[in-house]
């Protein structure tokens, strides 16, 4: 290009394409006349590259103006983008951790394992992003980042940059666009199947006609109407594909959407070559076949994966949109449940849902909280009950007081936990997604080879063998392989009450050792029960209950809890004062009362304690003006599923240990009732993560059970860690796993499923393989045509996620602990 031309002088720093400044260290680059142009941005560079290749460099050398940028549009949405990085709108879906923070993104264009792999590279290169991870199957990605170090509407134009425009996840939208793409591909395979099956009604009569052919006026007719009706099956129905190829060639990448495009634009070009010029093999029929094999395998796995994940996309949308509530004079509103804020009071009519977490304080019903717990029969809940954001009213009226509502409920912290999964992908998906990536490339230098040798035996079908080759190895069932155990697992796992966080919980559960469990709100149910009264000299047992009730009734210990139910009317304490370690004071009717240790309770007159029962954890002293009055032992009963849990992970070969702070008594009762020979008492939080440890250096893997502050060291230094479902908010994001219900037999489930998943796993990688190797030599010998080898590639493909799916299917693990621990 020379001074003399109309366009404006491209300096150094001026992109070759718009005239816009050049960013310094910018990549993008055109070569134009063996000399080197700077371009601005990725559109530019799309655009002057389309430009180029498409045969048209000369518009460079005679415009007489500069175009208009082709990232307008781009500028546009980056200003868009940034509406995102307003704090206001962000504390609806970003949310702090320890490293930063992070958001799920709900991200368009994701087809396979390659586009989640692109995704995470590119975002994980970014300065300031610590993690992200793809969810194939509902198309999310978790991100992680230092907002100190990168702006939130970065993230968002990088994605779009590379060809995934991004939004934050919502999960009415994302249903809405879910369904829309669902429609657009079934509108995608009605076209192909109606164009397949009008184009082999014209190919037929060739393969039935022999040599001889239909006669030239009735070859060219048809051929013309094959070509007309496949058209639209290309350019249409397969445009996914070939976008899928654009946007990994222009990232140097080689996902399963090259060769796919490959076949089937070789397909299609070459036919209407032949077809233009009046000889060679014409083959419509088989690239309208080939994509109607792709789309409706691809549409049957996308479903299938969908259909298996659908538990925990409803868990996105278990509370309710609106509330009613109550004003100060009970007067009602109804309002967004969005809106509430803790200390709302809110009526729940029969039939409706809790919109957020809280405390019933007035009226009593069944409430169904399966879509959380995974329990089918209803519980009932009464004043003071806790109830669940998402739960469902089943009989009668409830007021509730709400105690954390929105993003802090519940609901929406399992959910938070859910995304967290995939945060990390686990070791055995990374080798698939390598061993897939590794396996494309290798393909296509082996189809490469194959052409050129038959180029040599038999010019004529070179292309046609080459072909097939692409089609029947392609790495599309190898890809599905791990993918689709593991969201099928999860899927699992959630609908039976097993809520996995971490996304390598899975690999590391059929590798487990040993499994050790802390006591109090573990092995037991964690909640305080008057087991025994032992009135000193001739004193009512039930008065005297009463009258430690009501000193109770003004503490919030959970000692207190155990004393609810014997409350009395006519009875009632006044200045109470609560002694921390000790117990409480206070006057009934006047005299004073104390409760507690009995050198708090009577510091001059302790009576020996009556420990008949090794099994009862504490004792508490009742005592009058200093004068004993009565003993009160409370206890911790087991969980119902204790004992049948311990036998049957005996049974699979896992050691079980129990280790608890709680005294040596109580501690040995528990053990020998659940039959744990390992057993330690008095164990501090330091004492729990030594035992640990040994175990890890004599080469164990070890899980942890665990529900209380004190058990996140032990937690955090698990191989696998479960928290109870009644846990702390801190020891739930400590562990990989949370269980839902309060039943234990979900670790053998758990252990069962994750067994399971790595046996599908192999089966299915090592099917993928199995078949690509054996389909390979025939079609690489020209005995596989390309419509068989669409055929068996989709077929392929589908085994392997019918195969995964097989997980959801499995026997429930409760249905045999009785006879296993028989």
């Amino acid at each position: 290009m020379t001074a003399t031309t109309a366009t404006a002088p491209v300096e150094r720093a001026a992109c070759y394409h718009c005239g816009a400044r050049v960013p310094q260290d910018a990549p993008w680059t055109i070569t134009l006349d063996d000399a080197e142009h700077p371009l601005c941005c990725p559109g530019c560079e799309a655009v002057a590259h389309a430009i180029v290749d498409g045969g048209l460099a000369g518009y460079y050398r005679f415009r007489s103006e500069l175009p208009t940028r082709p990232d307008e549009r781009r500028t546009a949405q980056a200003e868009t983008w940034a509406l995102f990085d307003d704090p206001g709108l962000q504390r609806r879906f970003v949310h702090a951790d320890d490293e930063g923070v992070h958001a799920t993104l709900a991200v368009e264009g994701i087809t396979c394992a390659a586009c989640a792999w692109l995704i995470e590279h590119r975002l994980n290169a970014l300065d300031g992003v610590s993690a992200s991870a793809v969810d194939l199957t509902h198309h999310r990605v978790r991100v992680a980042w230092d907002p100190q170090r990168i702006a939130f509407s970065r993230l968002l134009a990088e994605l779009a940059a590379i060809g995934y425009p991004a939004q934050p996840y919502e999960p009415d939208e994302a249903q809405r666009r879910l369904q829309r793409e669902e429609r657009r591909q079934v509108r995608r395979l009605i076209v192909a199947g109606v164009g397949m099956m009008q184009v082999a009604m014209f190919s037929i009569p060739f393969y039935v006609a022999g040599d001889g052919g239909l006669g030239a006026d009735f070859d060219t007719l048809f051929h013309w109407l094959a070509f007309a009706l496949t058209t639209p099956v290309v350019l249409y129905s397969a445009q996914p594909f070939f976008a899928g190829a654009r946007r990994d060639l222009r990232n140097r990448q080689l996902g399963m959407d090259v060769p796919v495009s490959l076949a089937i634009a070789g397909a299609y070009l070459a036919s209407t070559w032949a077809l233009l010029v009046g000889h060679g093999d014409v083959y419509f029929d088989s690239a309208a076949m080939f994509t109607f094999f792709l789309l409706f395998g691809r549409f049957l796995e996308v479903r299938a994966r969908r259909r298996s994940g659908r538990r925990g996309n409803a868990l996105t949308e278990i509370l309710p949109l609106s509330a009613i509530r109550l004003g100060e004079h009970g007067e009602e509103r109804l309002l967004p449940a969005s809106e509430l804020v803790a200390g709302d009071r809110v009526l729940v009519r029969p039939g409706h849902g809790v919109p957020a977490d809280g405390v019933i304080e007035q009226g009593a019903s069944s409430l169904d909280e399966s879509m959380l717990t995974g329990e089918a029969l209803p519980v009932t809940r009464g004043v003071g009950d806790t109830v669940t954001g998402g739960s469902h009213n089943v009989e009668s009226p409830l007021t509730v007081r709400v105690t954390h509502a929105g993003r802090d409920a519940r609901a929406a912290r399992l959910l938070d936990l859910t995304d967290r999964a995939f945060a990390e992908r686990p070791p055995v998906a990374r080798r698939a997604a390598r061993l897939a990536h590794h396996f494309v490339i290798q393909v296509l230098l082996i189809a490469a080879a194959t052409g050129w040798v038959w180029s040599f035996v038999d010019p004529e079908r070179a292309f046609w063998v080459t072909l097939s080759v692409l089609v029947v190895s392609c790495p599309c069932a190898l890809a599905l392989a791990t993918p689709a155990a593991l969201t099928a697992a999860h899927g699992r796992l959630y609908r039976r009450g097993v809520l996995l966080t971490r996304a390598d919980a899975l690999e590391t559960l059929p590798r487990l050792d040993r499994m050790i469990f802390d006591k109090t709100g573990t092995l037991t149910q964690g909640e305080m029960r008057l087991e025994r009264t032992v009135p000193l000299a001739e004193h009512d047992p039930e008065r005297l209950t009463a009258l430690a009730a009501a000193l109770e009734a003004h503490s919030e210990h959970p000692i207190a809890r155990a004393f609810r139910p014997h409350r009395r009317a006519g009875i009632s304490a006044r200045d109470v004062t609560a002694r921390p370690g000790l117990g409480l004071a206070g006057e009934i009717d006047g005299r004073p009362w104390r409760l507690g240790r009995p050198d708090f309770a009577a510091p001059d007159r302790v009576p020996t304690n009556p420990d008949s029962g090794a099994e009862i954890g504490h004792w508490l002293l009742l005592a009058e003006d200093g004068e004993p009055r009565a003993w009160f032992a409370l206890g911790d009963q087991p969980r119902e599923d204790a004992a049948t849990t311990v036998a049957a992970l005996a049974a699979r070969g896992i050691a079980v240990e129990l280790l608890s702070g709680d005294a040596e008594g109580p501690t040995r009762a528990l053990a020998e009732r659940l039959g744990i020979a390992e057993w330690r008492a008095g164990a501090s939080p330091e004492d729990k993560l030594a035992r640990l440890r040994d175990c890890q250096a004599e080469g164990q893997r070890v899980a942890m059970v665990g529900d209380g502050i004190n058990d996140i060291p032990v937690l955090a230094g698990a191989d696998i860690a479960f928290a109870m479902n009644a846990a702390t908010d801190l020891a739930r994001t400590r562990a990989d796993a949370v269980l839902l219900g309060p039943h234990l037999g979900r670790l053998v489930e758990a252990l069962d499923v994750g067994r399971a998943t790595r046996r599908i796993i192999r089966q299915n990688l090592g099917w993928a393989l199995a078949y690509n190797l054996l389909a390979l030599p025939p079609a690489a010998l020209g005995w596989v045509p390309p419509w068989l080898a669409a055929l068996g590639m989709s077929a392929s493909s589908l085994v392997v996620v019918a195969n995964a799916l097989r997980l959801a299917r499995q026997r429930r693990a409760e249905n045999t602990l009785a006879r296993e621990a028989s």
